[in-house]
């Protein structure tokens, strides 16, 4: 009896599949390069983290650059979901970027983002770290669409929307700061975000909020 196409090396059987494995994979790699940065961090590693083989990460990820890649651009497109949420609520927008820029430093908040790219630059290929670069415009285009249709309501000042969303993802950056005893600029995420919001706000915008959305901090 002839047999059956055989599977893959690697290759999960398909009743063993609950989640798809490629995430979990990708979800593992992202805890971990996370956590202990690019180099610490072996294909073992994650597919230990993984509850799978070795061979089965490889046949999703050609190499660990690959993985970190695709890492990479998974975890920008769930932060743009995320941040396309918050910008559909009907708030102001000091409110979203309020919102967008706690959130951010939750989720970062044990995380060297700087490092963490600063330390892939001789792993990655040119076109590894275009698509990682692109997976990073992909959440200043999302920004510049909120600025965009903020100056069109008049919430805000006609501002040059690039240098608008460079400037928030910035002081984003600055958020993250710890000093040589390891301590944030300010106790909590919650006044680190509406002391930078504040910040930036009143240094870019420098007008209160029209009446139809929601008070400004500083009139109150």
């Amino acid at each position: 009896m002839p047999e059956g196409p055989k599977r893959s090396v690697g290759r999960p059987k398909v009743s063993e599949q609950k989640q798809p494995t490629y995430e979990a994979i990708l979800q593992s790699a992202s805890t971990l390069f996370m956590e202990y940065g690019y180099q610490r961090v072996s294909i073992d590693d994650v597919a230990g983290h993984s509850g799978v083989t070795k061979a089965t990460v490889y046949y999703y990820y050609a190499t660990k650059a690959d993985l970190f890649t695709k890492t990479m651009e998974h975890t920008m497109e769930m932060i743009s979901l995320q941040m396309e949420k918050i910008l559909r609520e009907e708030t102001s927008l000091y409110n979203k970027l309020l919102r967008i820029a706690d959130a951010h430093l939750k989720a970062t908040f044990h995380i060297d983002m700087e490092g963490l790219m600063r330390e892939t630059r001789s792993s990655l290929s040119e076109k590894q770290r275009k698509a990682t670069k692109n997976a990073e415009e992909m959440l200043h285009t999302t920004l510049e669409k909120a600025f965009m249709d903020a100056v069109t309501s008049g919430e805000i000042p006609e501002v040059p929307l690039k240098f608008a969303v460079q400037t928030y993802v910035t002081l984003l950056r600055v958020g993250n700061y710890r000093d040589h005893a390891n301590l944030p600029l300010f106790p909590t995420t919650e006044e680190t975000a509406e002391t930078l919001v504040t910040f930036y706000w009143n240094g870019l915008f420098a007008r209160p909020l029209n009446n139809n959305t929601d008070t400004h901090p500083s009139e109150n």
